[in-house]
């Protein structure tokens, strides 16, 4: 029984496609829109992006831990589309204990890297990049170890445009992200 219900998946199959490729030599425009409508889809699944109020994070993610690790490092870019600064205030994830923005710099050629207090402000009309080697975030307290190909879930809260909730989308020990625009 299931023998001959693959063959008929088989004959339908090659119908509709039967039916459907004269048409597109005919029309070279469907075959257009249709790599246009994949293009968009496959930008749309790559790309995860969230947004509250003005703001817009772009590719939240972090780096795959080794066994034992104790923290992890989150990157992201905010984009304001408003008129007026807002501010990153706190940031919590189940992933860890607590969650803390630092930034990295170097003074008389040593890198450091210390806590920013009193939050992130990110100008009206610009846009801010949480990025290895400058401003990130630093999950600290690790609850388990983030491993590469998974996301997970942590709450960013900003003065004016409130809290969102975002996923990290983890990637390899060493990568810069996915994108260069993003580790810049």
């Amino acid at each position: 029984m299931s023998h001959s219900f693959r063959m008929s998946a088989r004959m339908s199959a090659g119908t509709v496609f039967g039916r459907i490729l004269p048409r597109c030599k005919a029309d070279p425009g469907i075959v257009t829109l249709a790599f246009a409508l994949l293009f968009v889809g496959v930008q749309a699944v790559l790309a995860h992006e969230f947004k509250v109020g003005d703001l817009e994070i772009e590719h939240p993610w972090s780096r795959a831990t080794p066994a034992g690790a104790k923290v992890a490092g989150g990157y992201f870019t905010i984009v304001n589309k408003g008129s007026a600064a807002d501010r990153l205030l706190s940031i919590s994830s189940d992933v860890s204990d607590k969650a803390e923005l630092h930034q990295m710099g170097v003074k008389d050629g040593v890198m450091t890297m210390r806590p920013v207090d009193g939050g992130l402000e990110i100008p009206a009309g610009g846009k801010v990049a949480l990025a290895p080697g400058g401003y990130h975030l630093m999950f600290v307290g690790l609850k388990r170890q983030p491993k590469q190909g998974e996301k997970f879930a942590a709450t960013l809260t900003f003065e004016k445009a409130g809290a969102v909730s975002v996923e990290f989308a983890v990637e390899g020990m060493g990568e810069m992200g996915g994108m260069d625009d993003h580790a810049n």
